[in-house]
């Protein structure tokens, strides 16, 4: 008995009922549909960017609010006691450590300390706010050094000498490009505290501020009785 043949249809029906069964990709379901096909968005691709982009933005907000609300400070310009801290440290130290007396309205005081700086100086200082908004600060150290005085100065250059009312002469120094004016006491005697008017300040403003220093008066303790 010969093979029964096949028809062409009968192959293609044949193939169509053995071939595997597959899902669409997106182009040809698109073009089944008539509707172009998409690939995926710009903003899916970009996704890791643009949430970072939205975090910089998030974080720079943050930041901001921070700043204009301001930081918190355990020593308020307010409750600054300048006398009384240089008191204290000048008896500490065993240095007449300077603040000024007596300034006209306008003057107010935004820190006062006595830190350790660059190559282990200790440091006095009092700075304080000019009627005007610009900052003028006392500055008090020991022997520190011509180096210290100039990082503190901003390697200014000298423009001369002022004397204030007590006779001292201060050496002028200008850093224009910065804006910061200082008067400079270093005293031949190593002893003596090293001192400087520093700050944004005039020169009339400097002066007026030195010619009101007054050191802090240091008492001496009284000698402990020895028994027997």
């Amino acid at each position: 008995m010969s093979p029964m043949s096949s028809t062409p249809g009968d192959q293609a029906e044949t193939a169509s009922r053995t071939a595997p069964l597959r899902e669409p990709t997106p182009a040809e379901l698109a073009a089944q549909q008539g509707v172009p096909a998409r690939g995926a968005s710009h903003y899916a691709k970009g996704s890791a960017a643009n949430m970072a982009r939205s975090m910089a933005v998030i974080v720079a907000i943050a930041l901001g609010l921070f700043f204009i609300a301001g930081r918190p400070n355990s020593t308020t310009p307010q409750s600054l006691d300048v006398p009384g801290t240089a008191q204290f440290r000048a008896q500490q130290a065993g240095q007449p450590f300077a603040y000024p007396t007596g300034l006209p309205d306008g003057w107010a005081a935004t820190n006062v300390r006595y830190v350790r700086s660059k190559g282990d100086v200790m440091v006095w200082n009092a700075g304080y706010t000019t009627p005007d908004g610009q900052y003028v600060s006392v500055q008090q150290a020991l022997d520190p050094g011509q180096g210290w005085v100039d990082t503190q100065t901003n390697n200014g250059a000298r423009v001369g000498t002022l004397t204030t009312e007590d006779g001292r002469v201060w050496a002028k120094r200008d850093r224009e490009g910065k804006v910061q004016r200082s008067l400079v006491d270093v005293p031949k005697d190593s002893t003596k505290l090293t001192t400087l008017v520093t700050g944004t300040g005039s020169w009339a403003q400097l002066k007026q501020f030195a010619d009101r220093l007054t050191p802090a008066k240091i008492t001496k303790a009284s000698p402990s009785s020895n028994p027997g």
